[in-house]
């Protein structure tokens, strides 16, 4: 079981037989009217901030500018989030993976239900993990790929899945290839340059985790609403994992949370990016990178794809504050601990796991001490 799904899964409240009524709807039956149990309280617009004013506006850092860790860096500082541009993975299969996404969503429900994922399972289609938190229901399918998506992929097409797996497949590759760049350009930015200096944080020689490391590929489809001012495509959440690589296609719906402006717009940009840190790097950080808060609105007209890459290490990897980034005599913001152990954590209590981990108490009682 990936760590990527085992603290949702062992902390399931579904677990067992006959769990099939919690997968997701028939959306094609849902679109004269939204049911009472997908609606949400009127959202907020924010349509009237200028999205074109930097301090308002997501950063987009050009990967081949000769100043990328820097400009990575303060993106990572001030905003924990940026897109990315210029970052070596052909438009063409970033739009035949998102073509055979679509092809995966428009099968008929029955379809995808062979591939439903279990309450203990990691591959498959489902609902957001995150449903479980939340009183009303989200306007969202999901498909997990952990691996190869073989076996999945022969139950939706019996006779025709090669062209599914492998465009899949390449583009995992490419991810993988790109989430090993933007780690190195994070870690450089918080004073990982050298070999010596990730030993010392305890990486290996290219920033890879010792124990070893998980990713995951998420397919989202946000179908068209018939009432999007009162449906929510994602509730607002934070993600687990170190970073998150996110294609967004051409069509808006995500958002930020941001203090002194509330909810912010990531616009799309053709041919980018989004990357959002994690709770992992928030940690290893100590603090320095904040997670970002996130939503995904829905809209009348379209249905949105959207394709998250997520980098995570293996269950028994022990997670702590970079030691160079706690001053002398100070106490780390948050306990050592294992990877394992932070996401059953996440898993039970979602936003509040940060601060179940922190040493904020000790370090409050310790600043109130006289010199």
């Amino acid at each position: 079981m990936s760590s990527l799904s085992e603290g949702h899964t062992s902390n399931h409240p579904h677990s067992g037989h006959g769990y099939r009524h919690f997968a997701p709807p028939d959306f094609l039956s849902l679109q004269d009217q939204v049911p009472d149990s997908y609606l949400w309280p009127q959202l907020d617009d924010n349509s009237s901030l200028n999205f074109t004013d930097p301090k308002v506006s997501v950063p987009v850092v050009d990967l081949s500018d000769p100043n990328v860790v820097n400009l990575v860096g303060r993106a990572c500082q001030e905003w924990g989030v940026f897109q990315i541009t210029n970052h070596g993975i052909p438009m063409g299969l970033i739009k035949e993976t998102e073509s055979e996404a679509r092809r995966l969503f428009s099968l008929p429900i029955e379809q995808k239900l062979k591939t439903l994922r279990p309450p203990d399972g990691s591959n498959g289609y489902g609902l957001a993990r995150i449903t479980q938190f939340f009183d009303k229901k989200m306007w969202h399918e999901g498909f997990t790929i952990i691996g190869s998506p073989v076996d999945d992929a022969r139950k939706l097409w019996p006779d025709n899945y090669t062209s599914f797996c492998d465009r899949i497949e390449e583009y995992q590759k490419k991810m993988k290839e790109l989430t090993g760049r933007i780690k190195r350009l994070i870690l450089g930015s918080l004073g990982l340059t050298t070999e010596e200096d990730l030993k010392l944080a305890g990486l290996g020689p290219s920033g890879e985790f010792i124990e070893g490391w998980k990713s995951a590929l998420q397919l989202n489809n946000y179908p068209s609403c018939p009432n999007p001012n009162r449906a929510m495509g994602l509730a607002p959440h934070t993600d687990t994992s170190l970073f998150t690589i996110l294609s967004q296609g051409d069509i808006s719906g995500l958002q930020i949370f941001r203090e002194g402006l509330e909810w912010v717009t990531v616009p799309p940009v053709p041919g980018a990016f989004v990357v959002n840190a994690g709770d992992l790097l928030q940690i290893l950080s100590n603090g320095r990178i904040r997670t970002v808060i996130h939503r995904v609105l829905v809209n009348q007209a379209y249905n949105r794809i959207s394709m998250a890459y997520f980098y995570t290490p293996t269950p028994n990897t022990q997670i702590k504050p970079f030691s160079h980034l706690v001053e002398p005599g100070d106490v780390p913001r948050y306990r050592s601990m294992l990877w394992e152990e932070y996401t059953k954590i996440k898993a039970k209590h979602l936003h509040k796991a940060l601060s179940l981990v922190s040493n904020m108490e000790q370090i409050e009682t310790q600043s109130s001490k006289p010199n």
